[in-house]
């Protein structure tokens, strides 16, 4: 038996949202390449990651429901909306299988709630008393405000391009306080 529910009207898609903590829908037509390429995928996610009252996979073929491809502006297919307490909180376009997994490993491991920002209470800048701190070499020297910029700045740019922000951070070289 299949995980995944077709949607043929507006109500459907409404019903599933109000009965679901996440759900998400693949928006495809039967005349798409690309959308015949990626659906045994994501057929294969609706089986292995399925979750009563919590993770639904849904398809909307456009061509038959125009009316909700736009509503929720779906102009190229395949278009996989994730939905998260009935707001769309997802959207990948094109058959882009890793996005697709990486989007439903996502919506399964949180279950629905938001995952925290932040593990700890944090660190103000400057701050060296906290737990495996270390002061920050040449505080208090000549060059300890062009210090602080360059590790500022570095550790800034470290986590700004990359995907776990928290991780790239604790590996960075312009960490205060060096590795661990």
């Amino acid at each position: 038996m299949s995980k995944i529910t077709p949607i043929t009207s507006s109500r459907d898609l409404t019903s599933l949202l109000t009965t679901h903590t996440t759900v998400i829908v693949d928006f495809y037509a039967d005349w798409c390449g690309p959308c015949k390429t990626i659906a045994p995928i994501f057929a294969q996610l609706a089986t292995s990651h399925a979750q009563p009252k919590v993770l639904a996979f849904a398809k909307v073929d456009v061509d038959a429901s125009q009316d909700i491809a736009q509503t929720y502006s779906v102009s190229a297919m395949p278009t996989f909306l994730v939905f998260r307490n009935g707001k769309v909180a997802d959207t990948i376009r094109g058959a882009n299988p890793s996005a697709l997994r990486a989007a439903v490993a996502k919506a399964s491991s949180s279950k629905g709630a938001p995952a925290p920002a932040f593990a700890s209470g944090g660190r103000k800048l400057g701050d060296a008393s906290g737990a495996g701190s270390a002061p920050v070499p040449g505080a208090g020297g000549a060059g300890a405000g062009a210090d602080a910029m360059v590790r500022f700045f570095g550790l800034y740019l470290t986590t700004l391009f990359s995907f776990d922000a928290y991780a790239a951070a604790e590996a960075s070289p312009f960490r205060v306080g060096g590795r661990r």
